[in-house]
Order: structure tokens, then C-alpha cells, then sequence
């Protein structure tokens, strides 16, 4: 049987970090050791919480971000697969067992990664929509996956140290050095691996700019850089189809209400483009009708648009900027 270590980088973590660790204390399959990377160091209490709890703390001298934290932990844990979880997620007693399975069913997968549920404990309506939509998506996703996730996901020690592990150089923040990584093992010739039943409860409070900020500046604007960096477009997960109707038709929209300002006329073709988005949007919509009821997802609808309007508008960005950097 394989061993198994667990990774978990935290920073000014004092608030989620005890559920987080109570958690996995609480898991069916348990990890032989549990790491936590003070990526800091935190002012708080974040290294006494862990080792409180048992767990075996590093202590960076400067912050290097979830990715350069991850890889200290990697570096000083002794286990054939490492599990990354957030510290502010919290796993559900089955979720790393069958995380875990995966790796002795499938010898050819290099990672695997699991989902949000659908019981985020933040009751404001940001909250509830961001966490639901990212259960929502991965849930709908292929489980042969073309990309990686590592809020809650495992992965080969091998496979891991093979590709060089994440690119702290380049994503010294949050952003999207998971999804980076898990396009350099699929090239490595590694699978990656959704499953979709492995979840946690994601205790992340969001605000409507928090989110915006986040989903444009840290995930959508690089996550462009690297699709055309890569020439590696998936149809999968947030990129599907879907979500690509969705966006052109805000993004033709928003171009014909400007113009709708000189020739009226337009404004029917406005009209036409956000029903087109909404219906786009719509399977989303209905998901949210069923967990939280038909007003949430009436309440959910300008959200979605606008959604589709910043995923657009970072795609236009990082479009810009890839050519930039083309030329320079």
C-alpha cells in the first residue's frame, strides 16, 4: 500500500484552519503525516493551531504563495502520493479514500481531485452562488479531466517531482498554478482524474468584488495567457461549450447596447443576446433552482451574466497581453 502524506499551506489560517485539520483527523483513510506550510510566516495563531492538532509545521521566511508552499511540503513529506487540501476546505469523512483508490485502480494516473459540495456554511448570496458553482461545474465535468485542481486533490510523489512541481516563479499568488501543473502531467503522459463523488466543504466567505477580482485577475487572465501559450483550448469544465455561448453573447451584448445608443433599434438585439446568455447559463440556473429554490436562482441569473461578462472581458486581456508579449 502506498503511503500517504498530506499538504496543507495556510496563511493567517487561525479561523478555518481547526475545522480544516479536525476534518481530516475525522477521514475514513488517514494520511501518515500532515504538513502544514506556514507560508508567511502568519501573524496569527495558524502554527500553534497546527501543531495543536499533531500536525508537523513549516514555517516559511517569506511568503511564496500556495504553489511555492506546496512544493516545501512536497519537498520535506515522506509518502508516494501527497494530498493537497486547502485550508479552507474541509473534507468529507469518505473523500480521501476514494481519492486515494484511484491511484491503486489506475496505475497510469498522476493525479486526481475532487469537488466542493453543496453545503458552503457562508449564508451571504455571493457565497452560496460561488461555492454551488463551482460544485455545479465539476460535477458536470469529464472525468477524464485536461486539467488539475488542488483545493482537494492527490498526486503522484513521482509524477509530482517528474514535471518540477508547481511554477512558483511565475504564480507567486493564488491564481492558477494548479491548472498549470496539471497540463504538464497530462503532457508528461500522466491522466488526470475527476472524482467527482470526493468533496469538501469550502468555508471560504466571498464578496461580489472579491469574487469578480479573483475570477478575472487571478484565475481567468492567466488561465488565457496559458491556453494560448499551450495552443491547449479544453472543452471542458468552465470552457465548454456553454459557457463559450454564454460569453460571446454577453460580449455582443454589451457591443450592441453601446450602439443601441445612437440607432434605438439595436436594443432588441441586446434583448435577443442576454436571452441567448441566459439560456446559455441556464443549465447552471436550474441547478441552483433545485439545491436553493427558484427565487436563488432568479437572483442567481444577472449574476451569471455578469459572470459571462468578466470571463469575456479577462479573455480579451489576456488575449492582449499574450500578443504583447509576442511581440516584445
Amino acid at each position: 500500500m502506498q503511503s500517504l502524506s498530506a499538504v496543507i499551506p495556510a496563511y493567517q489560517a487561525s479561523r478555518v484552519l481547526p475545522a480544516c485539520l479536525d476534518a481530516l483527523a475525522a477521514s475514513n483513510v488517514q494520511p501518515q503525516e500532515v504538513i502544514v506550510v506556514d507560508d508567511g510566516p502568519s501573524t496569527d495563531d495558524t502554527a500553534a493551531i497546527a501543531r495543536g492538532r499533531g500536525a508537523r509545521v513549516i514555517s516559511m521566511t517569506r511568503q511564496l504563495g500556495p504553489g511555492g508552499a506546496r512544493n516545501a511540503g512536497v519537498a520535506a513529506a515522506g509518502g508516494d502520493l501527497i494530498l493537497f487540501v486547502d485550508s479552507d476546505v474541509c473534507v468529507r469523512p469518505d473523500a480521501v479514500g476514494k481519492l486515494v483508490a484511484v491511484f491503486a485502480d489506475q496505475h497510469d494516473v498522476a493525479a486526481a481531485f475532487g469537488s466542493y459540495d453543496t453545503s458552503p456554511p457562508a449564508s451571504n448570496f455571493t457565497s452560496q452562488y460561488k461555492n454551488l458553482l463551482h460544485h455545479y461545474v465539476h460535477q458536470q465535468g469529464r472525468e477524464d479531466a485536461q486539467t488539475f485542481w488542488a483545493g482537494l486533490g492527490a498526486v503522484r510523489r513521482s509524477a509530482f517531482e517528474a514535471v518540477g512541481g508547481f511554477d512558483a516563479q511565475r504564480y507567486g499568488r493564488p491564481s492558477i498554478e494548479d491548472i498549470e501543473l496539471g497540463y504538464r502531467l497530462l503532457a508528461a503522459g500522466g491522466r488526470v482524474r475527476l472524482v467527482k463523488s470526493a468533496q469538501g466543504t469550502h468555508l471560504k466567505r466571498w464578496t461580489l468584488s472579491g469574487m469578480l477580482r479573483t475570477d478575472v485577475f487571478d484565475r481567468a487572465i492567466p488561465w488565457t495567457e496559458l491556453i494560448l501559450s499551450s495552443g491547449r483550448m479544453p472543452d471542458d469544465l468552465n470552457l465548454g461549450w456553454r459557457h463559450r455561448l454564454g460569453v460571446a453573447s454577453v460580449g455582443l451584448a454589451l457591443a450592441a447596447a453601446v450602439g443601441a445608443l445612437f440607432a434605438p433599434q439595436l436594443w432588441i438585439f441586446v434583448l435577443l443576446m442576454l436571452a441567448v446568455a441566459a439560456g446559455a447559463g441556464s443549465d447552471a440556473i436550474a441547478f441552483f433552482a433545485r439545491e436553493r429554490g427558484i427565487l436563488f436562482a432568479l437572483r442567481a441569473i444577472p449574476l451569471h451574466l455578469a459572470y459571462f461578462a468578466a470571463s469575456g472581458f479577462a479573455f480579451a486581456v489576456g488575449l492582449l497581453r499574450h500578443g504583447k508579449r509576442r511581440l516584445s
